[in-house]
């Protein structure tokens, strides 16, 4: 798909998604120099937040639906790890849950961060949430971390004095499935709470753009796996890369319209009944972790389900390490990153994947729901009124 010409992809109904998807390397360069642009701001707006509870800690709450709220799932693990939890309780919660019963996620006295991650800002959950969160919480900030400048929670935001709202416009895909989209706004994100230091994220997403742009050069090994008759694909993995599944699993769902079966879990999680889904047409990708500790389990299952025989693939996804599956892969060399960077290469393989499954079943991946019953924005809610 990645070396089709604009005709062939255009007749494919494809030349949308395929160009977002390819373009995204570079996008995450330009991703580190939005935060580098705004770093001032952003310093400032995180240290206001961050003295809002006086001595207590302050909820960072990752918010968004859909792969918007993935991209918060994804991040938490690792920011437990290695943001700022002296001073920051960090989590992940559903805008659609927000909306839907605030009081179950949200306290009045808990002080609050709300990170709001949307591709377009239009959808109306992604605005309820600010709404309700705000009804809610007595001491609340507002970082939105959005792609379109035109969207409404960008504009609503503008002049908000505790509000601080950070553009991603090149990632504004026009697409139906969010690509792009989710790969920057986790990396921005990343880049705003991870206490490392300048220098090591700068290096970091340098390896993920160049590892991005590997697994791009080497589409036909994905083919390769995918030539098979197949009709159910799993992903697996441990820590951020377990959350990371939940998208890669989305991206199958969406783009083939659910004509492939699909699931997703922990490595270890997956033994407890979730395994009886694999049987002689299943493809079983892992995503492997870097940690030294956590990528034996990840090496575990894939061994156990490639002795058990009972998958049509069972594919380690991985960086080289002193630990490797030694049965199918893609692996890919250099500096191991930490695992809030290594999602960028790893969900770039999974679009990759669906992109080129869409095609085998006759789907078109621009406009991948033929009835038109999910939309690129979400249409048919009903924003009910609410009192704190």
């Amino acid at each position: 798909m990645f070396e089709a010409d604009e005709e062939t992809l255009k007749s494919q109904g494809a030349h949308i998604t395929t160009h977002e998807i390819k373009q995204q390397p570079d996008l995450w360069e330009d991703t580190l120099g939005i935060y580098d642009k705004n770093r001032k701001a952003i310093d400032e707006f995180v240290e206001a937040a961050r003295k809002l509870g006086g001595d207590r800690r302050t909820r960072v709450v990752f918010t968004g639906a859909g792969t918007s709220e993935y991209v918060g799932n994804t991040l938490v693990p690792y920011l437990r790890r290695k943001g700022d939890n002296d001073a920051f309780v960090f989590l992940s919660l559903a805008s659609t849950d927000i909306v839907a019963a605030p009081e179950d996620y949200l306290r009045a006295d808990d002080p609050t961060l709300l990170v709001s991650f949307a591709r377009s800002g239009n959808s109306p959950e992604s605005l309820a949430a600010v709404e309700r969160a705000g009804q809610v919480c007595k001491d609340i900030r507002f970082l939105n971390i959005t792609c379109a400048p035109e969207g409404r929670l960008a504009v609503e935001s503008a002049d908000r004095d505790d509000a601080l709202t950070i553009l991603i416009p090149r990632a504004n895909d026009q697409g139906f499935a969010m690509t792009g989209s989710f790969s920057c706004m986790e990396l921005l994100a990343a880049l705003i709470f991870d206490t490392s230091s300048r220098d090591e994220k700068g290096a970091w997403v340098s390896t993920a753009a160049e590892l991005g742009r590997d697994v791009i050069a080497r589409e036909d090994e994905v083919k390769a796996l995918l030539a098979s008759d197949f009709d159910r694909i799993t992903y697996l993995g441990s820590g951020s890369l377990n959350a990371l599944t939940k998208e890669a699993q989305l991206k199958i769902l969406e783009l083939t319209h659910g004509l492939i079966a699909t699931s997703y879990d922990s490595s270890m999680g997956y033994r407890h009944g979730p395994k009886s889904f694999v049987n002689d047409r299943t493809l079983v990708f892992v995503f492997v972790s870097n940690d030294p500790y956590t990528r034996q389990y990840d090496v575990d299952i894939l061994d156990e389900i490639a002795a058990d025989g009972i998958a049509q693939h069972v594919v380690a996804v991985q960086q080289k390490a002193d630990l490797m599956f030694g049965g199918e892969s893609i692996t890919l060399g250099g500096a191991l990153l930490p695992e809030a960077y290594l999602a960028l290469p790893f969900v770039l393989l999974a679009q990759t994947v669906s992109l080129n499954t869409s095609i085998k079943v006759g789907n078109t991946p621009d406009t991948p729901s033929p009835t038109g019953t999910v939309n690129r924005v979400v249409k048919g809610v009903t924003i009910h009124p609410f009192e704190a």
